[in-house]
């Protein structure tokens, strides 16, 4: 028990620190999540030993990932999935997937430490959605036509390899998964369907429910953890993926909120944020082996490669499509299929399985698990990169600057004032999103239009 409050204290030091550290570092490069992972390394079993992975501990970490699955489901707008966007991610989503069976199938030397072509398919085409998402609050993304992408994009890497573990990596008969999976639906239409009725009609158990609410009795709340650790046990209970379970509650309290309950939005935050997600995250952290990457470093270096290679040349392709609704510059494009490289929390729900079967051992499952950290760490930073660059328009600079060499550090100082004022025309447009969400696709329609205007106008000039 003793063992359990230390390991207890020690995360929650590093919960508290590792966003000032974050904050304190210029420009902010490194995000907060990178530093819980690192933190995690550093201070569990595989290195210094102060954390102890308990069972405790380990219960609490999956309480985290939970919170932060149905988090991100409840950020999701079930239109979003079902609309234009949506279809094209979900496409993308399974002609990735069969490239990687195909690729992985055709040369299974790229499947690390003999994990087999269907997880490791699997762990290629995945998407940390709910590791992006503070990601992309902390940037001002989610109004955006990026952001936007991101989460019709990265949904369907969140989604797909969560059913495609619960459908092929199985050790049921394909009936019994399929069973299963038909009862889960059930259930989480029943569990959606039922308060959303009652809130309809305005039943006198709702109205009691909504004037308890920001009371002690905190029903809200209670409610929403009541659905997320029920989805959760039904998933744990027939051996699916606990991410699954989480998703659905995500989605099933979206359905009954569909516009939204701030003040259940800022209770959920300060749980999950301000608790269990950190906790998650430096759990996980603990469990990677720095000598085991540090024995093999070609491995971290070949899987993260393989990552990059296979999840964003699909979506570049998919974004450039001549019938896309919306028109993406290159860096946009760039950028969205960055982040949907980002990787974490499917690949520990695939390793742990596979080392739990035997088909990997502990060693290959901290490098997979390492490499999925860094791309935590460097796919936001690059996205985030390219964006910053592309904004300076280079390619312009050097010509003019060619024309024009005597005035090179003008031309330089000009692109950069560009630059600032797209930075102040972009925190316009998403502050003024924030503050009106009911008039959010005006205001986004005006941003794009006015980004439009302006390079027409600059192509003019230039002519």
């Amino acid at each position: 028990m003793a063992h359990d409050f230390i390991s207890l204290a020690i995360i929650a030091v590093v919960a508290f620190v590792a966003p000032v550290i974050a904050q304190a570092i210029p420009k902010k490069p490194i995000p907060e999540t990178v530093l819980l992972l690192a933190f995690g390394a550093i201070l569990g079993p595989n290195c210094m030993n102060h954390i102890w992975l308990t069972e405790p501990i380990t219960l609490l970490s999956d309480l985290g990932l939970a919170f932060l699955f149905l988090l991100a489901g409840y950020e999701i707008n079930p239109k979003m999935l079902t609309g234009t966007e949506g279809k094209k991610g979900l496409r993308t989503w399974l002609v990735t997937f069969a490239f990687a069976l195909a690729l992985v199938f055709l040369h299974p030397n790229l499947a690390i430490g003999g994990i087999g072509v269907v997880p490791m398919a699997i762990v290629l085409v995945t998407t940390a959605l709910g590791t992006l998402m503070p990601i992309l609050r902390e940037r001002e993304l989610m109004n955006t036509k990026v952001g936007r992408a991101v989460i019709a994009y990265g949904t369907w890497g969140e989604v797909g390899p969560v059913l495609a573990m619960a459908v092929l990596l199985s050790t049921r008969t394909n009936w019994q998964t399929a069973a299963i999976l038909a009862a889960f639906m059930i259930l989480c239409v029943v569990t959606a369907l039922v308060p959303a009725m009652a809130r309809k009609n305005g039943t006198r158990l709702y109205k009691f429910l909504e004037a308890k609410a920001n009371t002690t009795s905190q029903t809200s709340v209670r409610g929403t953890i009541m659905i997320l650790v029920a989805l959760v046990a039904f998933s744990a209970l027939f051996d699916i993926d606990i991410v699954l379970g989480a998703f659905a509650a995500g989605f099933v309290l979206r359905y009954i909120t569909p516009e939204g309950n701030v003040s259940l939005e800022t209770k959920l935050d300060a749980i999950g944020f301000g608790f269990l997600i950190p906790l998650f995250f430096i759990v996980s952290g603990a469990k990677i082996d720095i000598s085991a990457i540090a024995a093999d470093p070609a491995m971290l270096a070949r899987f993260v490669a393989l990552l990059l290679a296979v999840r964003t040349v699909p979506i570049i392709i998919s974004l450039s499509m001549p019938k896309t609704r919306t028109k993406y510059t290159m860096h946009e494009r760039i950028s969205v299929a960055l982040y949907c490289t980002t990787a974490l929390p499917i690949i520990v729900a695939v390793t742990s399985l596979c080392v739990k079967n035997g088909s990997i051992d502990a060693s290959t499952a901290s490098i997979m698990v390492a490499a999925g950290a860094v791309t935590v760490f460097i796919m936001p930073l690059f996205a985030g990169a390219v964006y910053g660059v592309a904004d300076r328009h280079p390619i312009d600079a050097v010509r003019e600057i060619a024309h024009d060499p005597h005035h090179a550090g003008e031309i330089v100082s000009q692109h950069m004032h560009e630059h600032r004022e797209h930075a102040h025309t972009d925190y316009r447009h998403v502050y003024m999103a924030k503050q009106r969400p009911d008039v959010v696709h005006v205001v986004m329609k005006e941003h794009e239009e006015g980004h439009a205007e302006e390079h027409e106008a600059k192509h003019l000039e230039k002519k």
